[in-house]
């Protein structure tokens, strides 16, 4: 494998493009065995739709870089709210949404998610 650099605070390349104008962007920056992967999400003014919650088979690891955002997690009374640095584990089944994300600026994330088995298993 060769260096590939980049910048996390960069625009997504053309290919990593969301498909309507408006939309968050995903871009996988890179995957292993696992499962294993890594990507970044552009956001501004995005939530998740009325009624919809992420339900993941992976744990999630997240870092807000830039901008600001509030998840709500299910079973939690109060929401988390995310500002530059702030990280958030998300174990495997840990439902959860998108309140909102700033809408005045780009909030870029950085979301790496693995396997929910122990090595080895």
């Amino acid at each position: 494998m060769q260096p590939i650099p980049g910048n996390l605070l960069g625009p997504p390349p053309p290919m990593a493009t969301a498909e309507e104008d408006g939309a968050e962007v995903f871009e996988e920056l890179f995957s292993g065995a696992g499962p294993f992967r890594v990507e970044r999400i552009v956001s501004r003014g995005q939530s998740s739709p009325e009624g919809f919650w992420y339900d993941q088979d992976e744990h999630e690891w997240v870092v807000l870089l830039k901008g600001a955002a509030r998840l709500r997690l299910e079973g939690r009374e109060e929401p988390v709210e995310l500002g530059p640095g702030d990280t958030l584990v998300l174990p495997a089944r840990c439902r959860h949404r998108v309140e909102w994300t700033a809408e005045n600026e780009e909030t870029v994330w950085l979301a790496i998610h693995f396997s929910a088995e122990p090595a080895g298993a």
